[in-house]
């Protein structure tokens, strides 16, 4: 198995990559002054431009949504893949050949994933013509019979597989693609036959509309091919446990509603989308997982828990309580709300739209109950609750239920609702769930100490991380302001930094970001990179690209950057003296004479030094 990326290699694909072209495949950028190219911002809703490139800089920010960073951190987000996926795929584009260490040698061919691509879209097109010509009457009709007619079809680029099974392959090799090229994209099989053959296909998009395979519907009896549905092998571009069907067409709807709704099949999802339910997406030949879960929550894109929700449509029978509960047991994957909807008929979306209607889809959605209450009463219904000592154990195991809720304010209303389908007093269910959990958690070292309040034991402490800085507070203009120079124009300051000091800012993240200053030292990588690498916090990371990208008041010099240096350490001496005369007026000097004069000569150091800064500080406004 391949390792890390040789660094010389990423570092050659950061060189030979200009960011305005790769932005530009995605985004319409027009030119602004001060070598800055805008556009409409890929990942938020907006009608004016706050969408920046900076060629020189190498980096991208939205002044909207906060967003930004390098290209290969555009390409992760616009395609949601890994930094190593963004790499291979940005090294395809400039034609570099990465090397792997530890891993045994180089994994891809280069080039071989556009080529991939190309075939994918190509086959995508032949299928597509395949079903609207005669041949493809069968998939016509297959379609219509359950309510989508040729409109539909081409929203969703739905196509026939021809039942002869080499048309494909012949077209594309007419096309200039290999044989060993169309079987790497699994849509050719080694014995030369068509991969898919005589059924309806879906191409399975990612959010950048790439075809990264395709799904297959059987609905001829004599299909060689026993399973109802086919999916495209496992390729260099499609992992099924990664992939999401519909998701090109939910992803900015995701994003602008903070919902998304899961569905367990390629019909539900059309059905969904012609129905007004347009965050609809669905996995593809595999399960719901954990892999799915963190790619819908880069589509949320919150960290507020109560920011978003994630819907789940599962039917009513044992095996939808089984994969509610495999999807609640995977729920920490999400910050956002998760709930269950399903419809009491057994139907599922798209037979629901066919007999009772569009409406009747929107409603079943607008019916969602919380993932935690349906569990809990499928959990509930497996107890005795006639007997007392069955109550106890359903109180039991309902218990790790309650206790994992993340947001605090709905537990007490789940421990009265517990309280009620057991048929308890709800005080004798809070404690006999603080114990259950508490039992549990020294078991597991997980939760050593219950929080306050009515949080329970097993709830996960809050996500650390640096708070955000308020771009727009005045009052700390001189030190983002300095930072900003730092960041951009690091050679007109001195060696010393013109004697700015970790304390002189106030602001956690501008602390932090300073001390990243000091430790980037010297290395590879350009000036910018080196701070990132010195601290991975995601705030700080943003806030580097966000000051790498604003603009400055004047063209930077050595006596702005005086300036703007000399504000900063003002204010902190005007900090330091309002504590130290505070101390002063604390302090009795007939009980200790020797330190009220040692406070006293500092204070006039202090008040000495102040003085000769404001001299220097007479530039840009604080």
């Amino acid at each position: 198995m391949a390792g890390l990326i040789n660094e010389e290699d990423l570092a050659t694909v950061r060189e030979r990559t200009r960011i305005e072209d790769v932005v530009g495949s995605y985004v319409t950028l027009r030119r602004t002054g001060g070598g800055s190219l805008t556009g409409l911002c890929p990942f938020h809703d907006e009608k004016t431009p706050s969408f920046h490139v900076t060629p020189a800089r190498g980096f991208w920010h939205c002044f909207g949504c906060g967003e930004g960073g390098d290209a290969i951190n555009f390409i992760q987000k616009i395609n949601h893949v890994s930094f190593a996926e963004a790499i291979e795929f940005l090294a395809d584009r400039v034609g570099v050949q990465l090397r792997y260490t530890d891993g045994g040698g180089q994994r891809v061919e280069p080039g071989l994933r556009l080529r991939v691509l190309e075939a994918n879209q190509l086959a995508a097109e032949f299928f597509a013509g395949q079903l609207l010509g005669g041949s493809g009457l069968p998939g016509r009709q297959f379609l219509d019979g359950r309510g989508f007619g040729k409109d539909a079809a081409e929203q969703f680029g739905i196509g026939f597989a021809p039942t002869g099974g080499r048309e494909l392959g012949q077209h594309l090799k007419a096309k200039g693609f290999s044989d060993e090229e169309l079987v790497k994209a699994g849509l050719v099989r080694e014995n030369g036959w068509d991969f898919f053959q005589g059924r309806v296909l879906w191409p399975i998009r990612d959010a950048g509309r790439s075809v990264l395979g395709f799904g297959a519907r059987k609905i001829f009896d004599d299909d060689r091919m026993p399973a109802k549905y086919l999916n495209t092998p496992e390729t260099i571009v499609y992992k099924k446990s990664t992939v999401l069907y519909g998701l090109d067409l939910a992803r900015a709807n995701i994003a602008k509603k903070n919902q998304a709704v899961v569905v367990e099949g390629y019909t539900d999802v059309m059905a969904c989308h012609l129905a007004g339910v347009d965050t609809a997406v669905a996995s593809c030949g595999t399960a719901f997982g954990d892999d799915h879960a963190r790619l819908l929550q880069r589509l949320l894109g919150t960290g507020d828990v109560t920011g978003g929700e994630v819907i789940f449509t599962f039917d009513g029978d044992a095996a939808g309580q089984a994969a509610a509960l495999k999807v609640f047991k995977g729920d920490q994957n999400f910050l956002a709300q998760t709930y269950v909807a399903v419809e009491p008929t057994g139907l599922d979306p798209c037979d629901l739209r066919i007999q009772h209607g569009e409406a009747a889809l929107r409603e079943l959605v607008g019916r969602r109950v919380p993932l935690y209450r349906f569990v809990m009463r499928n959990v509930l219904a497996g107890y005795d609750l006639d007997r007392v000592d069955g109550r106890l154990a359903a109180l039991r195991g309902a218990a790790p239920l309650v206790s994992s809720i993340r947001d605090a304010s709905l537990v007490s209303g789940y421990l009265r609702e517990l309280a009620q389908l057991l048929g308890m007093d709800p005080e004798e269910v809070r404690r006999e769930v603080k114990v259950t959990v508490q039992r549990q958690s020294r078991t597991t070292q997980r939760h050593p100490e219950p929080p306050p309040g009515d949080a329970l034991p097993g709830l996960p402490e809050p996500r650390p991380g640096l708070p955000v800085p308020d771009p727009r507070d005045r009052r700390l203009e001189a030190e983002r302001g300095t930072l900003r120079l730092i960041v951009r124009a690091p050679e007109t300051f001195d060696a010393a930094w013109n004697g700015i000091g970790v304390d002189d800012f106030t602001h956690p993240a501008y602390r932090a970001l300073f001390a990243s200053v000091l430790a980037a030292g010297e290395g590879p990588g350009s000036w910018t990179q080196r701070i990132l690498n010195a601290n991975s916090d995601p705030v700080l990371e943003q806030l580097v690209i966000s000051l790498a990208v604003e603009p400055v008041l004047r063209v930077p010099t050595e006596g702005y950057a005086r300036e703007y240096s000399a504000q900063l350490r003002v204010q902190s001496l005007s900090r330091s003296i309002a504590e130290l005369k505070s101390k002063l007026q604390r302090t009795n000097p007939l009980d200790d004479q020797p330190a009220y004069n040692r406070m006293f000569a500092s204070l006039v150091n202090l008040e000495k030094q102040r003085k000769e800064l404001l001299a220097l500080a007479t530039g840009p406004a604080v």
